[in-house]
């Protein structure tokens, strides 16, 4: 059997990664916008010409034609797209009080993925004072209607127990709303809660469920849990063999755990062709990111000394190369 990581270390890593990550998420703010309806409705389905320029990388158009919409008909997707090429220094320089001035202007006018991109500034600091309050009230806001990373977030913060009394029920509503939106994290941050019974009754098959659909979007770790819960018929039918691609992508996007486990498979010949040389240098890699197991250990002192020196070689660009670019 294939061993998983504790509940704990999971979950906390999880909330320090959302949390650390958090201007990444403002991305999405705009990225996402094309796909949701406006505040009121364009007539006749106006095309927005803003974001079309937008997409191409036509960021002086873009600017241009949003600042038009927003003088025209002080529209607020215009704002926060402006918004969006104020915070990224597109076509005009970067400014996060500007930024943030326009995400506020449209967040007070309804728009979600305004409220979601000026509570990921609020809670980083960004364009004004970090603000945990506030932006936990604009994540709030902006999942009532519908915004699915929001619900997310502010599932995480309740799931921290920092800014909120830690409420894992509270934590796992939220975690749904956006999971069934689409949104791999949610799915992922869902199926843990699922698996160790916390604020849900634990159900090991509908945590395999979103392992999987996680793992489909390549969430690395959806991707690592959902290939040991194959591996070992944890909450889904065992399938050793159906294991090995998720480990394997996982492994190769920088996973120890995942690195690890695929040596494991290489070395026993479970899953996948036993291969002592392609076994030694996972091994190798993951326990140069912290990962290490006695098992693997005793194999590689046993292995030809030729095969060892092999997988060295096989193994030393990875290792060269960890916590920058892949080889």
């Amino acid at each position: 059997m294939i061993c998983r990581r504790r509940w704990k270390q999971m979950a906390l890593a999880a909330i320090a990664a959302a949390l650390i990550a958090a201007a990444a998420l403002a991305h999405a703010a705009t990225s996402q916008r094309v796909k949701s309806a406006p505040a009121t409705p364009a007539p006749a389905q106006e095309p927005d010409l803003a974001f079309g320029a937008f997409q191409r990388g036509l960021y002086l158009t873009a600017y241009a034609e949003a600042k038009k919409r927003v003088d025209e008909k002080g529209d607020p997707k215009a704002m926060t797209l402006l918004g969006e090429l104020y915070a990224d220094g597109l076509g005009v320089p970067r400014n996060d009080n500007v930024a943030a001035d326009w995400y506020k202007r449209a967040a007070e006018r309804g728009d979600r993925e305004a409220m979601f991109a000026l509570a990921v500034f609020r809670m980083t600091g960004r364009g004004g004072p970090r603000n945990a309050q506030e932006a936990a009230k604009l994540f709030e806001a902006a999942a009532k209607l519908g915004h699915a990373n929001s619900a997310y977030n502010l599932g995480l913060l309740y799931l921290e127990g920092q800014l909120f009394p830690q409420n894992f029920t509270k934590a796992t509503e939220l975690f749904r709303v956006a999971a069934n939106a689409g949104n791999p994290e949610a799915q992922y941050a869902l199926a843990t809660l699922y698996m160790e019974g916390r604020g849900v009754p634990k159900d090991l098959r509908e945590a395999a469920r979103l392992l999987g659909a996680a793992a489909l979007a390549q969430h690395i770790d959806a991707e690592v849990e959902y290939g040991i819960a194959l591996f070992n018929g944890t909450g889904v039918a065992k399938n050793e063999a159906g294991a090995g691609p998720y480990l394997r992508r996982a492994a190769h996007n920088g996973s120890a755990v995942a690195q690890s486990r695929l040596a494991f498979m290489y070395a026993t010949g479970r899953g996948l062709p036993a291969n002592p040389v392609e076994a030694a240098k996972w091994h190798m890699i993951a326990k140069a990111g912290g990962t290490n197991d006695p098992f693997l250990e005793d194999f590689l002192r046993k292995m030809k000394p030729e095969d060892r020196a092999s997988a060295e070689r096989a193994a030393k660009p990875w290792i060269a190369a960890r916590g920058t670019a892949r080889p």
